[in-house]
Parts: structure tokens; C-alpha cells; sequence
């Protein structure tokens, strides 16, 4: 059956001077709508019904609101009522959480076109973005778009604008069975600080680390930024804001540069090993120490996520003892994080530690696929000796029927053999289930992610 999946497409958008400011003027509406209704929010819990019959009313008082579309601006009560949601949800879960705050000019980067209000159109070699209350700006296709476009979303960074165009396509669903999994080529990576990712097959790459590297200009332009900025005024001096456009130009580059590498990375490990086996970790745990920030600096998250789509398998092992084991003998080795060199005392063995522990991670990757592959098996032949009994077991099943349509003279060993009959049906449908049971159990322990 095909299933309906939302694809987003990134392209850029090229206004002019006027168009620009049209679109500066509708993120300074939507942001002044935002804070209208996070003021209603900080009072009690509104829901989305709520919020939009205080835009009837908003719309009422403030006449100018009728100049822009409605469906936009119907948009952010959905995005007030979903932060609030999610923050009541984060209190449950036991994190101190505040109210929404009041967002300022250079924070709300962002507004949405949902189900109607633009169009896409052709005009000779150039393709235009038509936008409801906007009107026509320059958009560069440089992919075909596949689908029924849902929303659009004009998103602001630094100086540059972006549509985010949002289709539903329907794609086909087929699960791939665990025995084709196994015949292709695997491997089993390792990340890490120093190097970024280190693989089973003994290849390394080293961690660039842009933010790190590119601290001291991230430096200067803050103190520039500090110079030129002055308290209690509300509009700043155009000096600030070409400070300010800097250092987000800083900020945007080294975030392309990440992006760059990882996906260039990505398809080469992917292209070489369609099966990956990948460490399960906790990122948010990891970020409390000293290692914080080259942690975050490395993006390890979205690395993942870009093996994910673009490999035939992704399995996420969990990291215990990884690095502690080692991989030629088994032999528990600990060490601190200052080591970097795996010394096995048993077998003599002397790796780089980062090495010994991607070996290990396709080792056990490898054994898993293989259990689950005899525990599907297993379970597969149980469901068909259980829809297309043997001769045997119809004969068995007859001679019960027979027993029990006796006369109730015999009822001692009647009552002997029915309840023999339910314990070994009971006993037959208990070991079915657990079956079944263990495989459920053994798939949501592995953790396996699958990209079909």
C-alpha cells in the first residue's frame, strides 16, 4: 500500500528592494500578532480554538490586520498553542519551564502559508513565487518539485530569504527482510571528538570542527557588536546592524561548512556500506562536562539523521563497554578518556582505541542481525505449522472431538482428558506467544532503525 509522507524542499529566494520590504514588513506583523497572543498565553492556558477567536476580535480593533492573509496569520495560533503544549508536556516530564516570552525584531524569522495564497509560476526563464497580500518574487528552482504542495514557509537568515516548500507524495512501502539485510556489505562506525568517525575497516576522519576553529572571529565580531550597542534605546544604530548582519553571516557559513562535510561523508560511508551499525547515543547526557562544546560543534545528530535516508540500513547499537572490550579477545580493558591507545593484557593487542571500539560495534551489529534473522525464521514457521496443521495433528484433534461426544458414564476420565486437552492447547498457545513475544522484545532492544 502507498503511504503519505511530507517532503520539504529548500530553495532561495532573490527579492528586490520593494518585495523585500514587503516581506520585512509581514515578519514584523506576525511577530507583533505573536506577542498579542503570548501575552493572552501568559495568563492562563488558552487552547487554538481560543486564540483564534481572539484574532476575530484583534482583527476587529485593529483594521490594518485585514491587509494581510488571514491563513498566515491564522498560522500562529497554531505555533502559540503547539510551544504551549509542548511546554506543559516538559513540566510533566519534571524540567523547569517558565511562560513564553515576548520575541524582539531580530527573533521571529519566520512565517507560514498553509493550504492557500501562493502559487508557482514560469515567466519565460524565470520562475516567481506568487504570495497572497505580496505578490510575485524571484525563486530559484534548482530541483524539480514532486507532489501536491501543502504549505510554504518564508524563513529569514542573516540577510538571505528561503521558501520551504512542503508536498505530500506517496511513496511505496516495502519491508525489507532481515535476511537481505545480512548480504550486504556492513560496517560499523565510531564517533568521536577527536576523530569525527572512525569505521571498522580501520579508515578514520578527522573532526573539523568549524565553531572551534573559528572562535576568535566569532570574537571580534561580538565585541564589535557590544561597542556599537546602546541600552534603552529602541532602535538601534545602523552600525549595529551591520555588526549584527556579520556575525550572523559568521554563524550561517559555519553551518553550511558542517553541512557540506557531513553530507559528503554521509554518501561516501553509504555508497561503500549500505548496512550501517551505528553507537545508540545520548546526546543530551553527554553535553555536561568540559567536552560540551565540541560535542555540539561536531553535530553528531545530524550526521546520523543523514546516514539514515541515505543508507539501506541503519542500526543504533548501544555504547556500553565498546570501548573497554576488546575486539580479538574479549578481554575487559578500562581505561579513562586521557587514553587513547587500547592495550589488551591478555592478548597483546594494540589499537587506537576509537578503532577497537568500531569493531566491536560491527561485531555485535553483525551478531544481533543474525539473531534476528533465526528468530524471524522460527517465527515464520510457527505461524504457517499453525495455519496448515499436518495430518497428524488432524488426527489428534479428531480422536479428542471423539472422547469428548462419549456418554457421561466415563465423566472421571473425561474430565481428565478435557483438562489434558487445555493444558496442552494452553501450553502449545503459550509457547507460540512467547515466541512472537521474544521477537518483539529482541527488535525494540536493538533499537533497529531501517530506511526502506
Amino acid at each position: 500500500m502507498p503511504k503519505k509522507i511530507m517532503r520539504t524542499y529548500r530553495f532561495r529566494l532573490y527579492p528586490n528592494l520593494e518585495q523585500e520590504k514587503k516581506l520585512q514588513n509581514t515578519l514584523a506583523v506576525c511577530r507583533w500578532v505573536y506577542n498579542r497572543f503570548v501575552q493572552l498565553a501568559q495568563k492562563r492556558f488558552v487552547s487554538q480554538y481560543d486564540l483564534q477567536t481572539f484574532l476575530i476580535e484583534l482583527k476587529e480593533q485593529e483594521q490594518w490586520l485585514r491587509n494581510y492573509h488571514s491563513k498566515m496569520l491564522q498560522m500562529i495560533a497554531l505555533q502559540v498553542h503547539s510551544a504551549e503544549k509542548a511546554l506543559v508536556q516538559m513540566h510533566k516530564n519534571g524540567h523547569n519551564t517558565g511562560f513564553l516570552r515576548l520575541l524582539k525584531y531580530n527573533n521571529f524569522t519566520m512565517f507560514c502559508y498553509n493550504q492557500s495564497g501562493f502559487k508557482i509560476e514560469k515567466h519565460g526563464r524565470e520562475h516567481l513565487l506568487w504570495l497572497s497580500k505580496i505578490g510575485y518574487v524571484p525563486i530559484r528552482l534548482h530541483r524539480n518539485v514532486v507532489g501536491q504542495i501543502k504549505q510554504i514557509q518564508i524563513v529569514k537568515t542573516a540577510d538571505k530569504w528561503f521558501a520551504c516548500i512542503g508536498c505530500e507524495i506517496y511513496c511505496a512501502t516495502s519491508e525489507m527482510e532481515i535476511s537481505k539485510i545480512i548480504q550486504y556489505p556492513h560496517v560499523g562506525v565510531d564517533l568521536g571528538v577527536k576523530n569525527f568517525v572512525y569505521l571498522s575497516d580501520g579508515t578514520s576522519t578527522k573532526n573539523p570542527l568549524y565553531y572551534v576553529r573559528n572562535l576568535h572571529v566569532i570574537k571580534r565580531a561580538q565585541m564589535k557588536m557590544s561597542r556599537r550597542f546602546r541600552k534603552n534605546i529602541k532602535q538601534q544604530s545602523d552600525n549595529y546592524k551591520k555588526a549584527l548582519k556579520h556575525y550572523q553571516k559568521i554563524h550561517q557559513r559555519i553551518a553550511n561548512r558542517r553541512k557540506d562535510f557531513q553530507h559528503k561523508l554521509s554518501t561516501q560511508i553509504t555508497k561503500k556500506y549500505p548496512v550501517v551499525f551505528i553507537e545508540n547515543l545520548n546526546i543530551s547526557n553527554m553535553v555536561g562536562n568540559t567536552l560540551a562544546q565540541r560535542i555540539l560543534d561536531s553535530g553528531w545528530a545530524g550526521f546520523i539523521n543523514k546516514l539514515q535516508y541515505k543508507a539501506k540500513s541503519v542500526i543504533r547499537i548501544s555504547p556500553y563497554n565498546t570501548s573497554v572490550i576488546c575486539s580479538k579477545c574479549g578481554h575487559h580493558t578500562p581505561k579513562t578518556l586521557a587514553t587513547r591507545i587500547h592495550k589488551c593484557s591478555q592478548c597483546g593487542l594494540q589499537i587506537d582505541r576509537d578503532y577497537n571500539a568500531a569493531k566491536n560495534i560491527d561485531m555485535i551489529g553483525f551478531n544481533k542481525l543474525h539473531i534476528l534473522n533465526d528468530i524471524s525464521k522460527k517465527t515464520i514457521e510457527n505461524s504457517k505449522s499453525w495455519q496448515n496443521p499436518s495430518s497428524d495433528q488432524k488426527s489428534e484433534s479428531k480422536q479428542v472431538l471423539q472422547e469428548l461426544q462419549e456418554p457421561t458414564s466415563h465423566h472421571l476420565s473425561l474430565n481428565e482428558t478435557s483438562t489434558s486437552v487445555k493444558i496442552e492447547d494452553r501450553s502449545m498457545k503459550q509457547k507460540n506467544s512467547t515466541s512472537l513475544l521474544v521477537g518483539v522484545h529482541t527488535i525494540s532492544d536493538f533499537d533497529c532503525d531501517t530506511a526502506f
